[in-house]
């Protein structure tokens, strides 16, 4: 049995200045790091006498959320490159703006799988080919709880292959996270995957749960 919470990293620099987030280290804000300690509370007092291990991307946002949340569940995050953001290669550093302006046009001709904004950027299945060993291991260990603390283009393909999707079938299937989403995952005595909860901002307010 598997029971794993997802945690999409709280607001951070790049949400309020319009710059692209994918391999940047921007910070959380104020609010970010408020949220992420509303989270950590949240779920403090819902997994009580539950140990988990957290694995968390080691870009700064990321690295900031888990670290908040962590010390309020009294654990040490795991850091995992293979949990970063996808990759826009040239297009980072500059805006959002700019990548709207000078991103490569898709052709039709090409599978969504394979389209890259520009040309040293990440694809859908390059991404999905750097997470499948993480899910594997992650599957393949005795920890039953589990904390992935990453992004939203990140978590949105760990959902995907959650279900034993065939990466194939990734062109008609979307997730879209929010800042702070929090997802509850989960895998039965037969092998049955769950979605139990998908983005819940509940935990931002640590006072409702």
């Amino acid at each position: 049995m598997k029971n794993i919470i997802t945690i999409q990293h709280t607001q951070s620099v790049h949400h309020t200045n319009g710059m692209i987030g994918s391999w940047t280290d921007w910070e959380l804000t104020a609010l970010g790091k408020q949220q992420a300690f509303n989270i950590g509370e949240a779920l403090r007092k819902e997994v009580t006498d539950q140990h988990y291990v957290m694995y968390t991307s080691d870009l700064l946002r990321a690295r900031q959320t888990a670290d908040i949340v962590a010390s309020s569940l009294e654990i040490v995050p795991i850091y995992k490159k293979e949990l970063r953001e996808i990759d826009l290669g040239s297009a980072t550093g500059k805006s959002v703006e700019w990548l709207r302006k000078n991103q490569i046009k898709q052709d039709i001709l090409i599978s969504p799988l394979d389209y890259k904004p520009v040309p040293d950027a990440e694809s859908k299945r390059d991404l999905y080919g750097r997470l499948l060993p993480f899910l594997c291991e992650i599957l393949s260990s005795q920890e039953e709880n589990i904390i992935i603390v990453s992004h939203g283009g990140t978590l949105s393909m760990l959902f995907y292959m959650w279900h034993h999707h065939n990466i194939n079938n990734l062109e008609h299937t979307e997730f879209r996270g929010l800042p702070g989403g929090v997802s509850v995952l989960s895998e039965n005595g037969k092998g049955v995957r769950i979605i139990r909860k998908l983005n819940d901002l509940s935990y931002l307010c640590n006072s409702a749960k």
